[in-house]
């Protein structure tokens, strides 16, 4: 008995790392994958880099966003940070 008893402090330290970092993560990367999988051509987005921008054209694995009168860039749809509504 304890031998478990021994072992209950880093069970529950294991517990508590889970609650507070593992699965928050897990949920951010949910959402950060749903977000990206919605983008669609007219949305106005921010890149990683701060540059914000309208999206032109959707492929499977880049998008084409202008960002100026005559200025696009094509870039991979990961690089969109967030997809802005229409309040922002």
């Amino acid at each position: 008995m304890e031998g478990i008893a021994g072992f209950l402090p880093i069970i529950l330290l294991f517990v508590i790392f889970y609650f507070l970092l593992i699965r928050p993560q897990q949920q951010q990367q949910k959402r950060r994958k749903e977000m990206l999988s919605n983008v669609q051509k007219g949305n106005r987005v921010v890149t990683i880099g701060g540059i914000y921008g309208i999206v032109k054209d959707v492929r499977e694995d880049t998008v084409v966003v202008r960002i100026a009168d005559n200025v696009n860039v094509k870039m991979a749809r990961t690089g969109i940070e967030r997809i802005l509504g229409e309040e922002e």
